[in-house]
């Protein structure tokens, strides 16, 4: 079985074995006409349990010939431009190729030792992000899975921050419409269970600072402790963005840590076009980046940045078999003195990548052409009688509900919506996303794909509509 082991002596092999991977993969893009095949749960579940995992088919052709069976011909697609769901991003060609390049040299960036040129990459690619959000001189952070490491590690500095051993009395303060991993990591970390506040929003859906201002007074009056303040620059289902500004200007008012949550936002450091949409965010403590978001990266590729390198301290931990202390001294760079991980892998080598072959322009506009599309999709939906759309987008988001001439129970409606949404999904035929907006359900476009035309988007409402009426017909059927 040494013959399988990526060496000198069997890189012809892997040429051959990664080469037939990529032309099958190649062949499915290419003839990939929907985003999903409609297959169910409980028609997949057999084909995969009947496979014997310790039978080997001890060939690379035949197990890439099952893995078409049971994986490549109903993968969800999110490079097909009906793919509208969640905050999935079609892939940049460079950052595949990274991909495959740092899977085969497989580094872990904890230490130097394992990484060399790796550790500097992702040093350098840290700088870049600071100086592009315009955290100063003394910025630093390291890569993270995604955003809810990057959450979790800003709140852990946060809670440090705050020197205070009694735990009970820090508050969080967030937007009712922010990440569910603000409320995750306050468990995490040992806060209790009115650790974070719900701040409302406006019509906008963007944190209201008046309510803001009060519970953060509140907090003081009643001598607790204001751990940090989360305000999102991109929300999960409006795409929002919280007002920065008038937020930096009362966490320096109360002395309170100021992360932003601009994992799905972070496209804007790189637009030639919306850049000022995150005005403000260059006074923040911490900021959450997912450059698999909207830096179209795969998963995953997401960081953690702080304005002050010294409080990345609160994650340091040094072992003399990885990295003792004397390192710090000899000036050795460890990436593991500032993470929550230990191992981990070379992914900064994809955006590296990105940026080197396209530049940081060439993502801007391919950011800044998926949140001129949803500009058009707002004017499409709001022109539309037979849909409710919930706000302007400030990124590439749409909420909206179909909401039929003859109905006015808003329990049926909400079936119609559901009812269109499965079937949807079902047909295969595009892919949309569900969220509840004052306890009542709506669909979601997230729109990350700038191949997507308004046309496509014009045509989707058409077969929601079309699913929901269906539903309402046969409603109306069974009820007489």
């Amino acid at each position: 079985m040494r013959s399988h082991l990526l060496n000198d002596t069997t890189a012809e092999s892997y040429r051959r074995s990664v080469t037939e991977g990529i032309e099958r993969v190649a062949a499915k893009l290419a003839t990939t006409t929907k985003p999903f095949t409609g297959v169910t749960v409980d028609a997949l579940t057999p084909r995969i349990e009947e496979i014997d995992l310790d039978k080997p088919l001890l060939d690379t052709a035949a197990v890439l010939d099952e893995l078409e069976d049971v994986y490549l011909r109903d993968a969800i697609y999110f490079h097909h431009p009906r793919y509208l769901a969640h905050l999935n991003c079609p892939v940049v060609i460079p950052a595949v190729v990274g991909e495959a390049i740092l899977s085969a040299v497989n580094s872990s960036l904890d230490t130097w030792d394992q990484s060399a040129g790796g550790t500097l990459i992702e040093r350098k690619l840290i700088d870049w992000t600071a100086a592009r959000i315009g955290l100063g001189p003394v910025a630093d952070g390291v890569f993270t899975s995604g955003g809810t490491q990057s959450n979790l590690q800003a709140l852990l500095l946060a809670r440090e921050e705050a020197k205070t051993d009694d735990l009970a009395t820090l508050r969080v303060f967030a937007s009712e419409v922010s990440h569910f991993s603000v409320k995750k990591s306050a468990k995490l970390l040992g806060l209790g269970p009115d650790a974070v506040v719900s701040i409302p929003v406006d019509h906008d859906k963007r944190m209201q600072t008046v309510a803001l201002a009060r519970e953060l007074e509140r907090c003081r009056r009643e001598g607790l402790v204001p751990m940090a303040v989360v305000a999102t620059a991109g929300t999960t289902d409006f795409g929002s963005i919280d007002p920065l500004p008038e937020i930096a200007e009362l966490c320096e008012q109360y002395g309170t840590w100021m992360h932003v949550d601009a994992a799905y936002g972070c496209g804007l450091l790189a637009s030639v076009k919306y850049r000022d949409r995150v005005d403000g965010i260059e006074r923040a403590d911490s900021v959450t980046v997912d450059y698999h978001k909207s830096f179209f990266q795969p998963v995953s590729s997401s960081a953690v940045l702080v304005r002050d390198a010294a409080t990345l301290r609160h994650a340091t931990y040094h072992a003399e078999y990885l990295n003792p202390r004397r390192m710090v001294q000899e000036r050795i760079p460890n990436q593991v003195d500032k993470s929550l991980q230990t191992t981990r892998r070379f992914d900064a080598l994809k955006l590296w990548m990105t940026l080197r072959v396209m530049g940081a322009d060439g993502i801007g506009r391919l950011f800044d052409e998926v949140c001129d599309l949803a500009a058009e999709g707002w004017k499409l939906l709001a022109a539309d009688p037979r849909f409710d759309v919930v706000v302007e987008p400030s990124l590439s988001t749409l909420v909206f509900r179909y909401i039929p001439a003859a109905v006015t129970d808003p329990a049926e409606i909400d079936r119609a919506n559901l009812y269109a949404r499965k079937a949807l999904f079902a047909s295969g035929d595009a892919v949309v996303a569900g969220t509840k907006v004052s306890g009542r359900h709506y669909l979601k476009f997230t729109l990350l794909n700038p191949e997507t035309t308004v046309e496509d988007m014009s045509v989707v409402l058409d077969l929601i509509a079309g699913h929901a009426e269906q539903y309402l017909g046969e409603s109306l059927d069974r009820a007489s």
